[in-house]
């Protein structure tokens, strides 16, 4: 039996209208909800990333705001806007749109962010709550690949997920929350030796590494969950996931596809981290 596709972008939808509901109880209170975006250089990929979440959230009410910096810009230029940006009331999410030009460090520009409106959840003392099952930012991509899972409706503790990629952004975190959701986890990386091994006992398998095709059928369990969070445009202009979908579709149980799956769950995740932002000043 074909695996039942998990459509992302009809989760997102959903997730959407009641996050609209939130906006309309926040603007009841006074509160417009604000998310901040920085973007620095001219990288299309990344320009192309700000224009949809600046779409997203004017379409739930969200107050956008994009922040667009040249190529040269110093570090101590993009700390002194974050700065200001952590002091304005009206902005209740902050987030700078990575990669930065080589001449930025990445990890200091994330500790200057304010903990309290780090929306993407890349701060040390988010990551370290999340780590100790605290209340916390949880990155988008993880948090909107718990909410896919769950929409299946399987029960998560005493799972055996399997993620594949040990990134800070995606593969570390998406780990971590599943342990908090008590399952028992593996992590696989490229010194994996033997990698099917690991990832055919997989109930739920999470698959994130940027390469292609990399996990085909031979290497999924009968009945696993699959979430692919891979997205590789080729030069034809296809877009590619990490797993062979039409081979793991006619093996697994659930299965994301590329496009349309972890995606537009992704930026929902954010929109949904800003309105939990905007909710913290009322509570503060």
């Amino acid at each position: 039996m074909a695996a039942e596709i998990i459509y992302g972008n009809k989760i997102a939808e959903k997730i959407r209208e009641h996050i609209k509901m939130d906006v309309k109880r926040l603007h009841n209170q006074g509160i417009t909800p604000g998310l901040a975006v920085i973007i620095v250089g001219d990288n299309p990929a990344s320009k192309t990333y700000v224009r949809m979440k600046q779409r997203a959230s004017e379409k739930v009410g969200i107050l956008s705001r994009v922040i667009e910096m040249s190529k040269e810009t110093t570090q101590e230029q993009l700390v002194q806007k974050v700065v200001e940006l952590n002091e304005d009331p009206t902005i209740h999410g902050i987030l700078v749109q990575l990669p930065l030009p080589k001449q930025i460090d990445e990890k200091v520009i994330i500790e200057t962010i304010s903990p309290d409106k780090d929306v993407d959840g890349f701060h040390p003392s988010n990551i370290g709550r999340l780590l100790t099952n605290q209340e916390c930012f949880v990155p988008c991509t993880p948090l909107g690949i718990l909410q896919l899972v769950k929409e299946t409706g399987i029960t998560i503790a005493g799972k055996h997920v399997v993620v594949v990629g040990r990134s800070n952004i995606v593969g570390k975190p998406v780990g971590q929350l599943f342990l908090n959701e008590n399952a028992t986890v593996t992590y696989c990386h490229s010194a994996t030796k033997d990698l099917y091994q690991h990832t055919k006992q997989a109930d739920i398998l999470i698959v994130a590494v940027g390469k292609p095709n990399f996990i085909e059928g031979d290497g999924v369990k009968d009945g696993a969950v699959v979430i692919d969070v891979g997205n590789t445009y080729l030069e034809n202009g296809k877009v590619f996931g990490d797993v062979h979908f039409n081979q793991i579709k006619e093996i697994a149980s659930y299965i994301t596809p590329v496009p349309k799956g972890v995606g537009p769950m992704t930026i929902t995740m954010l929109l949904q981290n800003t309105i939990k932002g905007a909710e913290k000043t009322i509570r503060s």
